[in-house]
């Protein structure tokens, strides 16, 4: 029974004995239960800064915030749903969470990845018109949170078919060479399809949907993007210029790196996923279990790579963060707390192009 696709946050197909052909296997469940929760707690603390001081923010209400906000609101779907019950099922290499989190927790996980990739679209495609026609159209806050809940409908749409497909059963654990008493309650939460043909359409039309082609288009804009900032640069004259296309190469390199990341901790899983789907011959039955796993810790990842490039790349989100941290240890007042302006994640040095001679805050 197969698990070989973008959204199952479960470790693959059946049950893995000590005494089995394939050895002991307590060690590295030991090793990716730490692992697991690391991911958890520095996703959950991550996300939930990123979402406070974007909300903090006077400026928040701008169409990249917006977007950043709801790329942290859906790894932190990940983070509560699918890492706890990941953690979960591979210390009690079963499933005891009930049939209602079998078909919950995959249907979680598409919606969460799917949220991801189409917001750091949305990014790509509102950066783009930004910067290559600054003089056109540009998009409000009103058409971002139309977008985010189009985004959040259109995911729960093409994650209905986990809703059907995932079922509990005893089938891993019968016919085994091994006393059975011990396994008789003992079921797994696997996925059951009509049939190898729609299992094989889904995933496929799935990995280009999730993965593939979001990636191109996100790819064509940020390369589009590099390309007139670098022709823009060497047509500058004024100072007040230079600074403005420096500050619109910060906000895009930081915003590609956000997309790389998510590729790169993607990556494992889909090459995993692929390979299981059309030639699972490929893959050792001894490592199966090990191998979904890391590719999995590294899809995991990515839900707390964000707060990270933040952390790193934006002395303001840095100075936000602590004030934060400040205000709830101390209890310090809100009107002696200062605000420090995320020029990252808002559009106000667009609009500063557009004039004669203004200048950006420091991103």
């Amino acid at each position: 029974v197969g698990r070989g696709h973008l959204s199952v946050c479960l470790s693959p197909d059946g049950p893995e004995f000590p005494d089995g052909p394939c050895g002991d296997s307590v060690g590295h469940g030991t090793v990716l239960i730490v692992a697991y929760s690391a991911l958890l707690a520095l996703g959950l603390v991550g996300n939930l800064c990123l979402v406070c001081v974007v909300a903090r923010q006077k400026e928040m209400r701008n169409v990249t915030s917006i977007f950043i906000a709801n790329l942290a609101c859906s790894d932190l779907l990940m983070c509560l749903v699918c890492l706890p019950i990941t953690v979960i099922y591979t210390l009690m290499d079963r499933w005891a969470l009930g049939e209602f989190l079998c078909k919950a927790s995959p249907f979680a996980q598409c919606v969460s990845v799917t949220v991801s990739i189409l917001s750091l679209g949305w990014i790509a495609l509102e950066r783009h018109q930004l910067i290559i026609n600054p003089t056109g159209w540009k998009p409000g806050p009103s058409h971002a949170y139309l977008a985010v809940a189009g985004t959040w409908l259109g995911a729960a749409f093409v994650s209905l078919p986990f809703l059907c497909v995932s079922i509990l059963t005893d089938e891993p654990f019968r016919n085994l060479s091994l006393p059975v008493a011990a396994f008789t309650d003992h079921l797994v939460c696997v996925e059951r399809w009509p049939s190898d043909g729609h299992r094989l359409a889904y995933t496929t039309g799935l990995l280009l949907f999730q993965y593939c082609l979001p990636l191109l288009l996100i790819l064509a804009c940020y390369l589009r993007i590099f390309l007139r900032l670098r022709r823009r640069r060497d047509m500058l004259e004024r100072p007040q210029d230079g600074s403005r296309a420096a500050s619109h190469r910060r906000v895009s390199a930081m915003l590609a790196c956000i997309v790389m990341a998510f590729a790169a901790c993607w990556l494992p899983l889909t090459v995993f996923n692929a390979l299981y789907d059309w030639a699972p011959e490929k893959i050792s039955v001894c490592y199966h279990n090990l191998i979904f796993s890391l590719c999995h810790l590294a899809a995991m990842a990515s839900a707390c790579v964000n707060p990270v490039i933040y952390g790193f790349l934006n002395s303001n989100f840095q100075k936000e963060v602590k004030a934060l941290l400040y205000r709830c240890s101390c209890g310090a007042q809100k009107d002696k707390s200062e605000s420090f302006p995320l020029s990252t994640v808002s559009t106000e040095i667009s609009k500063a192009s557009l004039r004669s001679g203004g200048g950006t805050t420091d991103a």
